[in-house]
Protein backbone atom coordinates (compact mmCIF):
# COMPACT_ATOMS: atom_id res chain seq x y z
CA UNK A 1 0.00 0.00 0.00
CA UNK A 2 1.61 3.49 -0.94
CA UNK A 3 2.32 5.84 1.41
CA UNK A 4 -0.69 8.37 0.28
CA UNK A 5 -3.24 5.68 0.57
CA UNK A 6 -2.07 4.94 4.26
CA UNK A 7 -2.49 8.41 4.60
CA UNK A 8 -6.22 8.73 3.33
CA UNK A 9 -6.79 5.35 5.39
CA UNK A 10 -5.74 6.45 8.57
CA UNK A 11 -8.01 10.37 7.96
CA UNK A 12 -10.89 7.98 6.91
CA UNK A 13 -10.44 5.46 10.25
CA UNK A 14 -10.12 8.76 12.21
CA UNK A 15 -12.94 10.67 10.65
CA UNK A 16 -15.11 7.52 11.16
CA UNK A 17 -13.99 7.23 15.05
CA UNK A 18 -14.78 11.16 15.54
CA UNK A 19 -17.93 11.44 13.77
CA UNK A 20 -19.38 7.97 15.27
CA UNK A 21 -18.50 9.09 19.07
CA UNK A 22 -19.40 12.68 18.63
CA UNK A 23 -22.82 11.17 17.61
CA UNK A 24 -23.16 8.80 20.27
CA UNK A 25 -22.41 11.87 23.10
CA UNK A 26 -24.94 14.00 21.39
CA UNK A 27 -27.25 11.01 21.45
CA UNK A 28 -26.43 10.53 25.26
CA UNK A 29 -26.92 13.91 25.92
CA UNK A 30 -23.15 14.26 27.59
CA UNK A 31 -22.88 17.70 28.43
CA UNK A 32 -19.45 19.52 28.35
CA UNK A 33 -17.40 18.58 31.50
CA UNK A 34 -15.63 21.90 31.88
CA UNK A 35 -18.34 24.58 32.97
CA UNK A 36 -17.98 27.77 34.83
CA UNK A 37 -19.25 25.65 37.98
CA UNK A 38 -15.39 23.75 37.55
CA UNK A 39 -15.57 20.12 36.67
CA UNK A 40 -18.57 18.22 36.16
CA UNK A 41 -17.20 14.60 36.96
CA UNK A 42 -20.20 12.72 36.01
CA UNK A 43 -19.68 14.25 32.46
CA UNK A 44 -16.29 13.83 32.22
CA UNK A 45 -16.48 9.87 33.16
CA UNK A 46 -19.18 9.11 30.76
CA UNK A 47 -17.07 11.64 28.15
CA UNK A 48 -13.84 9.59 28.42
CA UNK A 49 -15.41 6.31 28.78
CA UNK A 50 -16.94 6.49 25.66
CA UNK A 51 -13.75 7.70 23.99
CA UNK A 52 -11.93 5.35 25.59
CA UNK A 53 -14.02 2.51 24.99
CA UNK A 54 -15.74 3.61 21.62
CA UNK A 55 -12.38 4.42 19.71
CA UNK A 56 -11.06 0.93 20.71
CA UNK A 57 -13.70 -1.16 19.69
CA UNK A 58 -14.51 0.27 16.18
CA UNK A 59 -10.88 -0.62 15.42
CA UNK A 60 -11.55 -3.68 16.80
CA UNK A 61 -15.19 -4.24 14.16
CA UNK A 62 -12.42 -2.75 11.12
CA UNK A 63 -9.72 -5.05 12.20
CA UNK A 64 -9.93 -7.76 9.77
CA UNK A 65 -10.60 -5.16 6.82
CA UNK A 66 -7.78 -3.02 7.91
CA UNK A 67 -5.17 -5.96 7.84
CA UNK A 68 -6.20 -6.67 4.95
CA UNK A 69 -5.55 -3.14 3.64
CA UNK A 70 -2.92 -2.51 5.20
CA UNK A 71 -0.37 -5.74 4.32
CA UNK A 72 -2.24 -6.26 1.32
CA UNK A 73 -3.55 -10.32 2.76
CA UNK A 74 -4.91 -12.25 -0.02
CA UNK A 75 -8.04 -14.11 1.53
CA UNK A 76 -7.74 -17.89 -0.15
CA UNK A 77 -10.66 -19.34 -1.22
CA UNK A 78 -11.94 -22.62 0.50
CA UNK A 79 -12.91 -24.15 -2.59
CA UNK A 80 -8.98 -23.26 -4.20
CA UNK A 81 -7.51 -25.82 -6.77
CA UNK A 82 -4.39 -24.70 -5.46
CA UNK A 83 -3.05 -27.79 -3.85
CA UNK A 84 -0.52 -25.99 -1.22
CA UNK A 85 -3.62 -23.39 -0.54
CA UNK A 86 -5.65 -26.04 -0.21
CA UNK A 87 -3.50 -27.40 2.51
CA UNK A 88 -3.68 -24.81 4.56
CA UNK A 89 -7.07 -24.09 4.63
CA UNK A 90 -7.67 -27.73 5.28
CA UNK A 91 -5.57 -27.28 8.34
CA UNK A 92 -6.71 -24.05 9.73
CA UNK A 93 -9.87 -25.78 9.16
CA UNK A 94 -8.65 -29.26 11.24
CA UNK A 95 -7.86 -26.89 13.69
CA UNK A 96 -10.36 -24.94 14.39
CA UNK A 97 -13.52 -27.78 14.55
CA UNK A 98 -10.35 -28.89 17.54
CA UNK A 99 -10.94 -25.85 19.31
CA UNK A 100 -15.02 -25.80 18.85
CA UNK A 101 -15.00 -22.50 16.88
CA UNK A 102 -18.41 -21.69 15.67
CA UNK A 103 -17.34 -20.13 12.32
CA UNK A 104 -14.37 -21.55 10.57
CA UNK A 105 -11.84 -17.96 9.87
CA UNK A 106 -11.00 -16.58 6.63
CA UNK A 107 -7.47 -17.85 5.81
CA UNK A 108 -5.11 -15.52 3.81
CA UNK A 109 -1.60 -14.90 3.05
CA UNK A 110 0.34 -11.88 2.19
CA UNK A 111 3.29 -11.29 0.19
CA UNK A 112 6.58 -10.49 2.36
CA UNK A 113 10.06 -12.44 3.57
CA UNK A 114 9.28 -12.36 7.67
CA UNK A 115 8.16 -15.69 8.83
CA UNK A 116 5.11 -14.98 10.48
CA UNK A 117 1.40 -15.17 11.15
CA UNK A 118 -1.24 -13.75 13.13
CA UNK A 119 -4.88 -14.01 13.97
CA UNK A 120 -7.57 -11.04 14.51
CA UNK A 121 -11.48 -9.95 13.76
CA UNK A 122 -14.06 -8.36 16.12
CA UNK A 123 -15.52 -12.06 16.87
CA UNK A 124 -14.73 -15.96 17.35
CA UNK A 125 -17.14 -16.15 14.41
CA UNK A 126 -15.71 -13.48 12.32
CA UNK A 127 -12.36 -13.88 12.13
CA UNK A 128 -9.22 -13.80 9.89
CA UNK A 129 -5.78 -16.20 10.11
CA UNK A 130 -3.35 -14.90 7.59
CA UNK A 131 0.34 -16.24 7.12
CA UNK A 132 3.37 -14.70 5.30
CA UNK A 133 5.08 -16.10 2.35
CA UNK A 134 8.05 -16.71 3.95
CA UNK A 135 6.79 -18.81 6.95
CA UNK A 136 5.20 -21.07 4.10
CA UNK A 137 8.30 -21.22 2.34
CA UNK A 138 10.88 -21.54 5.13
CA UNK A 139 8.72 -23.73 7.29
CA UNK A 140 8.18 -27.65 7.34
CA UNK A 141 4.50 -28.98 8.05
CA UNK A 142 5.23 -30.00 10.97
CA UNK A 143 6.48 -26.21 12.22
CA UNK A 144 3.35 -25.07 9.84
CA UNK A 145 0.91 -26.54 11.96
CA UNK A 146 2.37 -25.08 15.35
CA UNK A 147 1.92 -21.48 14.34
CA UNK A 148 -1.71 -22.55 13.13
CA UNK A 149 -2.23 -24.05 16.30
CA UNK A 150 -1.17 -20.77 18.37
CA UNK A 151 -3.63 -18.66 15.74
CA UNK A 152 -6.30 -20.26 16.08
CA UNK A 153 -5.87 -20.27 20.22
CA UNK A 154 -5.59 -16.87 20.14
CA UNK A 155 -9.15 -16.85 18.47
CA UNK A 156 -10.70 -19.35 21.00
CA UNK A 157 -9.60 -17.39 23.94
CA UNK A 158 -11.00 -14.15 23.03
CA UNK A 159 -7.61 -12.85 22.99
CA UNK A 160 -8.61 -9.65 20.32
CA UNK A 161 -11.99 -8.78 22.32
CA UNK A 162 -10.10 -8.94 25.21
CA UNK A 163 -7.04 -6.89 24.42
CA UNK A 164 -9.82 -4.45 23.22
CA UNK A 165 -11.67 -4.00 26.43
CA UNK A 166 -8.01 -3.56 28.32
CA UNK A 167 -6.88 -0.72 25.61
CA UNK A 168 -10.64 0.93 26.13
CA UNK A 169 -10.44 0.86 30.07
CA UNK A 170 -6.88 2.12 29.79
CA UNK A 171 -7.72 4.51 27.34
CA UNK A 172 -11.01 6.09 29.57
CA UNK A 173 -8.71 5.85 32.76
CA UNK A 174 -6.14 8.13 31.36
CA UNK A 175 -8.37 10.88 29.79
CA UNK A 176 -9.95 11.04 33.20
CA UNK A 177 -6.97 11.47 35.65
CA UNK A 178 -4.96 13.54 33.06
CA UNK A 179 -8.34 15.84 32.92
CA UNK A 180 -8.75 16.25 36.86
CA UNK A 181 -4.79 16.45 37.36
CA UNK A 182 -4.74 19.18 35.04
CA UNK A 183 -7.72 20.75 36.40
CA UNK A 184 -5.69 20.95 39.67
CA UNK A 185 -1.81 21.71 38.98
CA UNK A 186 -3.62 24.55 36.55
CA UNK A 187 -5.13 26.37 38.88
CA UNK A 188 -8.12 26.45 36.94
CA UNK A 189 -10.16 25.84 39.60
CA UNK A 190 -8.80 28.06 41.68
CA UNK A 191 -9.47 31.13 38.93
CA UNK A 192 -13.21 30.23 38.05
CA UNK A 193 -14.61 33.33 38.44
CA UNK A 194 -11.60 35.48 36.80
CA UNK A 195 -10.41 32.87 34.38
CA UNK A 196 -7.67 34.34 32.21
CA UNK A 197 -6.25 32.63 28.65
CA UNK A 198 -3.68 31.48 30.42
CA UNK A 199 -5.39 29.12 32.59
CA UNK A 200 -6.57 27.52 29.72
CA UNK A 201 -3.48 27.10 28.11
CA UNK A 202 -1.64 25.92 31.33
CA UNK A 203 -4.90 23.58 31.80
CA UNK A 204 -4.57 21.80 27.48
CA UNK A 205 -0.59 21.90 28.19
CA UNK A 206 -1.04 19.53 31.57
CA UNK A 207 -3.66 17.52 29.61
CA UNK A 208 -1.27 16.86 27.14
CA UNK A 209 1.61 16.14 29.38
CA UNK A 210 -0.48 13.67 31.81
CA UNK A 211 -1.58 12.04 28.96
CA UNK A 212 1.93 10.69 27.46
CA UNK A 213 3.21 10.43 31.52
CA UNK A 214 -0.16 8.10 31.84
CA UNK A 215 -0.10 6.38 28.03
CA UNK A 216 3.57 5.23 28.77
CA UNK A 217 2.23 3.68 32.64
CA UNK A 218 -0.77 2.46 30.80
CA UNK A 219 1.08 0.52 28.31
CA UNK A 220 3.28 -1.46 30.56
CA UNK A 221 0.00 -3.11 31.66
CA UNK A 222 -1.25 -3.64 27.93
CA UNK A 223 2.48 -5.26 27.01
CA UNK A 224 2.35 -7.10 30.10
CA UNK A 225 -0.98 -8.78 29.49
CA UNK A 226 -0.19 -9.29 25.39
CA UNK A 227 2.81 -11.52 27.00
CA UNK A 228 0.75 -13.38 29.15
CA UNK A 229 -1.46 -13.92 26.24
CA UNK A 230 1.43 -15.38 24.29
CA UNK A 231 2.26 -17.55 27.02
CA UNK A 232 -1.07 -19.20 26.46
CA UNK A 233 -2.16 -19.11 22.83
CA UNK A 234 1.37 -21.13 23.15
CA UNK A 235 -0.40 -24.09 25.61
CA UNK A 236 -3.47 -23.79 23.12
CA UNK A 237 -1.27 -24.27 20.35
CA UNK A 238 0.27 -27.19 21.83
CA UNK A 239 -3.18 -28.68 22.99
CA UNK A 240 -4.35 -28.67 19.40
CA UNK A 241 -1.64 -29.13 17.17
CA UNK A 242 0.87 -31.44 19.57
CA UNK A 243 3.49 -29.71 22.05
CA UNK A 244 6.18 -31.06 19.80
CA UNK A 245 5.23 -28.92 17.18
CA UNK A 246 4.44 -25.68 19.04
CA UNK A 247 7.96 -26.39 20.26
CA UNK A 248 9.26 -27.21 16.78
CA UNK A 249 7.61 -23.51 15.62
CA UNK A 250 8.84 -21.35 17.95
CA UNK A 251 12.27 -23.11 17.39
CA UNK A 252 11.94 -22.20 13.62
CA UNK A 253 11.14 -18.76 14.27
CA UNK A 254 14.23 -18.88 16.90
CA UNK A 255 16.62 -19.59 13.47
CA UNK A 256 14.51 -17.03 11.62
CA UNK A 257 14.03 -14.23 13.81
CA UNK A 258 16.78 -12.14 11.80
CA UNK A 259 14.55 -12.11 9.01
CA UNK A 260 12.62 -8.55 8.89
CA UNK A 261 10.30 -6.74 6.26
CA UNK A 262 9.84 -3.00 7.15
CA UNK A 263 6.89 -2.81 5.08
CA UNK A 264 5.21 -5.92 6.77
CA UNK A 265 6.32 -3.94 10.53
CA UNK A 266 2.88 -2.53 11.55
CA UNK A 267 2.54 -1.17 15.20
CA UNK A 268 -1.19 -1.81 14.68
CA UNK A 269 -0.59 -5.61 13.95
CA UNK A 270 2.68 -6.54 15.60
CA UNK A 271 0.83 -7.33 19.14
CA UNK A 272 -1.44 -9.92 16.88
CA UNK A 273 1.98 -12.07 15.10
CA UNK A 274 2.96 -15.17 16.63
CA UNK A 275 6.79 -13.39 16.92
CA UNK A 276 7.52 -9.56 17.20
CA UNK A 277 11.24 -8.46 17.38
CA UNK A 278 11.92 -6.82 20.38
CA UNK A 279 14.55 -5.47 23.02
CA UNK A 280 14.36 -7.81 25.68
CA UNK A 281 17.49 -5.83 27.56
CA UNK A 282 16.54 -3.95 30.82
CA UNK A 283 13.66 -1.71 31.22
CA UNK A 284 12.72 -2.48 27.72
CA UNK A 285 11.36 -5.77 28.01
CA UNK A 286 8.50 -4.49 30.33
CA UNK A 287 7.22 -2.44 26.81
CA UNK A 288 7.64 -6.18 25.04
CA UNK A 289 4.51 -7.53 23.63
CA UNK A 290 6.08 -10.87 23.08
CA UNK A 291 8.14 -13.13 25.82
CA UNK A 292 11.66 -13.73 24.69
CA UNK A 293 11.26 -17.36 22.38
CA UNK A 294 13.85 -19.27 24.62
CA UNK A 295 11.33 -18.54 27.77
CA UNK A 296 8.32 -19.43 25.44
CA UNK A 297 10.03 -22.44 24.32
CA UNK A 298 11.71 -23.42 27.90
CA UNK A 299 7.36 -23.26 29.40
CA UNK A 300 6.65 -25.58 26.64
CA UNK A 301 9.14 -28.03 27.46
CA UNK A 302 8.57 -27.76 31.04
CA UNK A 303 4.56 -28.50 30.68
CA UNK A 304 4.17 -25.01 31.83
Amino acid sequence: MGFAKRIVLFLAVNILVVLTISLILNFLGVRPYLNAHGLDYNSLMVFCLIWGMGGAFISLALSRKMAKWILRVQVIDPNTNDPHMKELVQMIYELARAANLPEMPEVGIYNSPEVNAFATGPSKRRSLVAVSSGLLNRMSKTELEGVLGHEISHIANGDMVTMTLLQGVVNAFVMFLARVLAFIFSGLGQNRQRSSQGSYMSYTLFVFLFEFVFMILGSLIIAAFSRFREFRADRGGAQLAGRDKMISALQALQRTVATHDVAAEKPALAAFKISHPSKHGGLMHLFATHPPLESRIERLQQGI
